[in-house]
């Protein structure tokens, strides 16, 4: 078992090498995305050692009225794979797209508390299932909750609090920073964006994607700094292998 600081660096230096060998190809969201996936997802039963199991089952969609929050590559592989679905839902009648513009125009703009009282749900919900689940950005992977009832409590405006997995959510973060930080080294945008209203602009550009692998922030006015970003740049570079050396933190290797 690594510490958070080797965890961070390996990873990091994975998602650089990505980003290197693929230079600006399209093909560098799918290398980055399948890496942080696959990641998350082969660390969870180490990291959750030790944790009350999980309430989260299929159809429980409590959460997911919460405000969204995701890196570019996940915007987009979110766009990519609405696109795909796009002809097969028209034919049932059913307009993902439409339905995230709609969901955007009423929380655009909204604070995570205001977010939380509209009761919004989320627009890829559809009878309790999660329409884009295999590309659901990290934010959704690491929201767990071990007590089901909290969570329709909380949903309903009852209860502030619930008892959310701290593995879950530790590791969304570091996989999620270590991405950010080799985004920002290769000259990228790497700030977090309101999902809906990301998308919205994704999906209503089609040279958005070509736009963000050359450089350019095509989500700006989307973004959401739960933490201060240059204090974010201060931690990552503290971070990288020439620097001193940090606190160790229990967390499984890449």
């Amino acid at each position: 078992m690594q510490d958070t600081r080797g965890f961070f660096v390996g990873l990091q230096a994975a998602f650089a090498g990505s980003l290197q060998a693929l230079a600006a190809r399209p093909e560098r969201i799918d290398a980055l995305l399948g890496r942080a996936f696959e990641v998350f997802e082969r660390n969870l039963p180490v990291q959750c050692e030790g944790e009350p199991a999980l309430a989260c089952r299929r159809g429980c969609a409590a959460c997911c009225t919460l405000r969204v929050t995701a890196t570019a590559p996940e915007v987009l592989g979110v766009a990519r794979w609405l696109r795909a679905l796009a002809p097969r839902l028209a034919e049932r009648g059913i307009d993902l797209g439409g339905q995230v513009r709609a969901a955007d125009a009423l929380t655009r703009g909204q604070g995570e508390a205001a977010r939380v009282g509209l009761r919004q749900r989320c627009p890829f919900i559809a009878q309790g299932v999660c329409v884009i689940y295999p590309v659901r950005p990290l934010a959704c992977r690491g929201h767990a909750s071990h007590d089901a009832r909290a969570c329709a409590d909380a949903a309903a405006g009852r209860r502030a609090q619930v008892p959310h997995s701290k593995g879950h959510r530790e590791l969304r973060g570091v996989v999620q920073n270590a991405m950010q930080s080799a985004l920002r080294d290769a000259g990228l945008a790497w700030a977090s964006y309101e999902l809906n209203q990301a998308l919205v602009r994704a999906l209503d550009d089609e040279h958005c994607e070509a736009a963000w692998l050359a450089g350019e922030d095509v989500f700006a006015p989307a973004r959401v700094d739960e933490v201060d970003p240059d204090e974010m740049a201060r931690v990552f570079d503290l971070l990288k292998p020439e620097a001193p050396g940090r606190h160790a933190n229990g967390v499984p290797g890449v």
